[in-house]
């Protein structure tokens, strides 16, 4: 007997379905059409996917993208939430449903989902290639300006993925707020651009503003101790690439790294990472480089002082034994040093 698919071979199975039938250069113009569109500014009345070949497109060429580094920001928040799991989720902005399948994926099983997008051509869409994983089959899929008009039916989890770079500043403001007002936790995923963490650090400090704890990428919920314009926080993710993708771009190697920014916050508290590799590990001989954001031990001021937050470089040597393995072995985004029993390193 076959074992199941997982989430993340079904999704790729549905998708390469979807452009049976669709012309490739006909697709291959959508996505430059829509690539050019991203990069700019789309104002909230004006719904990028016009039709289904835009959406199809879109779907093919970005979801797999979007699927990987919402899988990858879930994986390090589940992590800290260790017995927590959604019991209800709400997409915003969800369009296709990317992050309802990396939900999926992270903590497996049905729940109610709703996902919210104001283009109806990706909803439509959405719906169709849920169809192909049983747990999602029941989902929502419901028309709504994501704006300042939004509302948000109290739920467990809110995913807000790659959508506020397409909202004016004030929706923005509007639409975190109104997943911190219905949600226990909340995901925000962007590009790992300057900009994309910038917004990101924007909803960070509206959630922590609204009583909620920092659960990842952050070892803590101060202030993020990057220098503003100086540097930026970002992580990556491995996505294969598609027919589609090596066509429209012309590359030819099978894979390529989705970099993003991201936070997830809960009502709750969580247990955080010490600190988190905010760089690629860079390996010399009998040793290895870690750029680590965590905190130290704050001087007292008062009785209320919390945790100072840093940002630096540690230097892990064979002689640290164990943990020089687990340096070698570390990787872009991971916690440090890794929990107990992670592969039997300590």
């Amino acid at each position: 007997m076959n074992a199941p698919l997982s989430p993340s071979d079904t999704l790729r199975t549905a998708l390469a379905h979807l452009l049976d039938g669709l012309p490739p250069k006909a697709a291959a113009q959508a996505v430059e059409r829509l690539i050019v569109n991203y990069r700019g500014r789309t104002p909230t009345d004006a719904p990028v996917l016009r039709d289904r070949s835009d959406a199809v497109a879109y779907a093919a060429y970005r979801m797999p993208a979007t699927f990987e580094a919402v899988c990858a920001a879930l994986e390090s928040f589940a992590r800290a939430v260790p017995d927590w799991e959604p019991g209800s989720h709400v997409d915003v902005g969800g369009g296709t449903g990317a992050a309802t399948w990396a939900v999926n994926a992270t903590w497996t099983g049905g729940r109610p989902v709703t996902v919210l997008d104001w283009a109806e051509p990706a909803l439509a869409l959405g719906r169709e290639i849920a169809a192909a994983h049983p747990d999602l089959k029941p989902t929502e899929w419901q028309r709504s300006r994501i704006g300042s008009a939004l509302t948000i039916e109290s739920t467990d989890l809110v995913t807000i993925s790659y959508v506020l770079g397409e909202l004016t500043d004030g929706d923005r403001t509007a639409v975190v707020d109104a997943a911190a007002t219905a949600a226990q936790a909340v995901v925000v995923i962007e590009p790992g651009t300057p900009d994309g963490y910038a917004r990101v650090i924007e909803a960070r400090d509206r959630l922590v503003a609204a009583g909620f704890h920092v659960a990842a990428p952050c070892p803590h919920s101060a202030a993020c101790p990057i220098v503003p314009g100086e540097d930026w926080c970002h992580f990556a993710a491995r996505v294969s690439r598609s027919s589609l993708h090596r066509q429209v771009k012309g590359g030819s190697l099978a894979y390529e790294d989705e970099k993003f920014s991201y936070v997830a916050a809960t009502r709750f508290a969580p247990a955080p990472a010490v600190s988190r590799v905010v760089r690629k590990p860079q390996i010399r001989k009998g040793q290895v480089l870690l750029d680590l954001c965590g905190t130290g031990t704050p001087t007292p001021t008062g009785t209320d002082a919390g945790p100072v937050p840093t940002l630096g470089r540690t230097t892990v040597t064979k002689r640290h034994g164990p943990l020089y393995k687990a340096a070698r072995d570390a990787d872009w985004g991971d916690a440090w040093p890794p929990p107990t029993g992670d592969d039997d390193r300590a």
